[in-house]
């Protein structure tokens, strides 16, 4: 599945909701570069290994305690090498990414230079799962990773706002639509609300949906999750994720329209979690123009 964009990229930074990170070593000897290839495979590639042969990357979830270990590898005397498989399992959320030298305490690895075009528009098709793994720096300077862990899981397109509506394209892993296939728009965590359906429609893995903004503004002001139900009620319900390509958080590149009405402002958005959403919130009176 192909999409454009005119959004521009910005400088990798911190995801919006990381976890705090962890402070960074008081002397950090190495850094590490990340290499993507289509399949996902990420390798973490140190160029100046020196006093680091025979060690092993480390892999830490921060919060949840689990741990992977990757041996380096090198090809005669150049960089060490270690793989992270693009199908690896890791559990979603966010990793520390040390260096483990033979006989000696692991340290934090510091972000070198990254390579990630392979994964633009990736498309592991006739994968059930979806595993992807994004390097990005901690706000202490440190090399991290970011994880997404979905099966099954509703891939978002392209998405076009028009007034009154707005539409979504995307792909499905793991499952695909049937003729009581639908979308659903719930109330965000801890918001009231009731939930609204949605027209979904497609052919095998591949939808289209259809978001009325109307109903939306009738609530008032909140957040509102999107999400699919490619089999109807008792098939899997599934929450709307762009994930399959370079951006850790693209809560702060796209930027879509807003469709205004009777003192309400509804935009679709991607959560910094990357999960599309929309938000209805009140407009200013002070910013709207005069009449």
């Amino acid at each position: 599945m192909k999409t454009t964009s005119t959004a521009t990229t910005p400088a990798p930074r911190r995801p919006a909701d990381a976890a705090p990170a962890a402070r960074p070593e008081a002397r950090v000897p190495w850094s590490a570069g990340c290499v993507a290839d289509p399949t996902g495979a990420l390798a973490f590639v140190v160029a100046e290994p020196e006093g680091l042969a025979g060690g092993r990357l480390l892999l830490r979830q921060r919060g949840g305690g689990e741990e992977v270990r990757l041996p380096f590898t090198a090809t005669g005397r150049g960089p060490l090498r270690a793989v992270l498989p693009g199908d690896a399992p890791l559990a979603e959320g966010y990793w520390e990414v040390h260096a483990e030298a033979p006989g000696a305490e692991p340290v934090r690895l510091r972000p070198g230079l990254d390579d990630l075009r392979a994964l633009v528009d990736r498309d592991p098709e006739g994968a059930d799962a979806v595993a992807v793994h994004l390097p990005y720096t901690s706000k202490f300077g440190n090399l991290a990773l970011r994880t997404w862990l979905r099966a099954p899981h509703a891939e978002a397109g392209a998405v076009h706002v028009a007034p009154g509506e707005t539409t979504v394209r995307g792909r499905c892993y793991g499952t695909a639509l049937t003729p009581a296939a639908y979308a659903e728009l719930r109330p965000a965590k801890d918001e009231e609300g009731e939930p609204l359906r949605a027209e979904a429609t497609g052919e095998g893995p591949d939808f289209r949906l259809r978001l009325a903004h109307a109903p939306l503004l009738a609530q008032g002001p909140r957040h509102w999750e999107v999400r699919l139900r490619p089999e109807g009620e008792r098939g899997p319900d599934i929450r709307l994720a762009r994930l399959l390509d370079d951006l850790v958080d693209r809560h702060a590149v796209f930027t879509y329209p807003a469709t205004v009405h009777e003192g309400l402002r509804a935009r679709p958005y991607y959560s910094g979690g990357n999960n599309l959403a929309f938000r209805v919130t009140a407009v200013d009176p002070a910013s709207a123009p005069a009449g």
